[in-house]
């Protein structure tokens, strides 16, 4: 299905849709370290850094249902724009993650 069949033509669904999508990278951004920085220090700081992808994650979604609440004439859009973000970015830490670990590669934090 194409996206413009999803939101019947209106211009404003995609505004919605970027702005949902947008603000789970911003909420998922503020609450914890970038991928990067979790492949990098995943043998030290997994289990840390994934908690605060996961707190992130619920943060973003009480956002984004509340944007779809708020405004249901476009609640599809926040809510595809959120989903997919969520996925998309929760899947990038899981692999950051997956990848830091199965790494020889030295972390950049020393701990003494």
């Amino acid at each position: 299905m194409a996206l413009e069949r999803i939101g019947g033509g209106d211009s404003s669904w995609g505004v919605a849709f970027l702005v949902s999508a947008g603000i789970v990278y911003e909420i998922v951004a503020a609450a914890c370290s970038s991928p990067q920085t979790t492949e990098i220090n995943a043998g030290k700081r997994a289990p840390t850094l994934m908690k605060w992808v996961n707190i992130g994650m619920v943060q973003a979604a009480v956002f984004v249902g509340a944007a779809a609440y708020f405004d249901r004439a476009r609640a599809v859009a926040y809510l595809t724009g959120g989903i997919t973000a969520g996925v998309m970015m929760y899947g990038s830490y899981v692999h950051a993650k997956q990848a830091g670990l199965s790494s020889s590669a030295p972390g950049t934090e020393v701990y003494q």
